[in-house]
């Protein structure tokens, strides 16, 4: 069976289950390198010709070209799937990514901003004008939410309800969070800003946050807002960006012992709960003394008495 016409059947199979373009991308390009390579490399053309010794090649070719690690291992878990899909097709027996090696990543420390941090960047916008508290409701917003920026860029008014947000996160997979009172208080001032901003003005995007223009907002302009928050709050330490929020609502809910480690990783969309531990890499000690006394029998035995 034609290799090349097999990857095609698995993209167009990734269509219709509903990836997004920039994940058909992503693949696109790592299975034309991996074709490229069984054919050019190995004289490999055919599904059933690939031997496990062809992909080993293909990852130690990798690995001399200078990839990062982090790299590697995301191009593992795509050519993976497709082998899995292959096995699911009755294609093949099994799946020979299974006697591959992933790269091992070193573990990195998450630092994340204070609270201090955030609600200084937070006030750093004030709610004089639709761009301020526009940039006032993002930060917000991240900060209370834990969305990732591409959630923040492509969320749509529609779903802003009025105590829960509809997310649609990676791969096009729904989940709901909710809405603090806190925040509430500046999405109900950046809504009546924004309706009054753009009242004699054609609106050509559905989002609900929009550039000056009425457009959606790129990647880059949301990083902006985050840099110039950071800047007039001046933040140092710890890199400003729009996923150290992540970081942050995420350390925050689990200090306050109101959440547990799953249902923060379906709040965050996280596929597997590993990627949420990573998080609990962030604690200082300072935290996870608070933490332990929080959960401390005798403490609580004491609250009782």
């Amino acid at each position: 069976m034609e290799l090349e016409s097999v990857v095609e059947e698995y993209l167009y199979h990734c269509i219709a289950k509903g990836f997004t373009p920039k994940t058909l991308k992503n693949k696109r390009q790592d299975y034309k390198q991996l074709l490229q390579f069984l054919k050019n490399k190995r004289a490999v053309t055919e599904l059933e010709s690939v031997t496990v010794h062809d992909l080993k090649s293909f990852f130690r070719e990798k690995q001399k070209d200078g990839l990062q690690a982090t790299s590697i291992q995301s191009l593992h878990k795509m050519i993976k799937a497709f082998f899995n899909w292959c096995v699911s097709e009755e294609y093949l027996k099994e799946n020979l990514m299974k006697f591959v090696e992933s790269p091992k990543l070193p573990k990195k420390i998450l630092k994340t901003f204070t609270v201090q941090q955030v609600q200084s960047m937070i006030n750093a916008f004030s709610f004089k004008d639709y761009l301020e508290v526009r940039n006032k409701a993002m930060i917000a917003m991240m900060a209370d939410c834990g969305l990732r920026a591409m959630e923040i860029t492509g969320l749509k008014s529609v779903n802003v309800k009025e105590t829960t947000i509809l997310v649609y996160g990676k791969g096009n997979k729904e989940r709901i969070v909710f809405i603090s009172p806190v925040l509430k208080k500046i999405l109900i001032r950046y809504d009546r800003l924004k309706k009054e901003y753009f009242k004699d003005e054609i609106v050509k995007s559905d989002n609900y946050f929009l550039s000056y223009l009425g457009t959606s907002l790129s990647h880059v302009a949301l990083y902006n807002v985050v840099l110039e928050a950071g800047k007039r709050a001046g933040i140092e330490g710890v890199r400003v960006s729009p996923h150290t929020f992540r970081h942050f609502y995420s350390i925050q809910s689990l200090m306050t012992g109101k959440l547990d480690i799953y249902s923060l990783s379906r709040l965050l969309g996280h596929g597997d709960i590993g990627i949420t531990q990573r998080y609990l890499q962030s604690l200082t000690d300072e935290q996870l003394l608070d933490k332990a006394i929080a959960s401390s029998p005798l403490m609580n035995f004491s609250k009782k008495s």
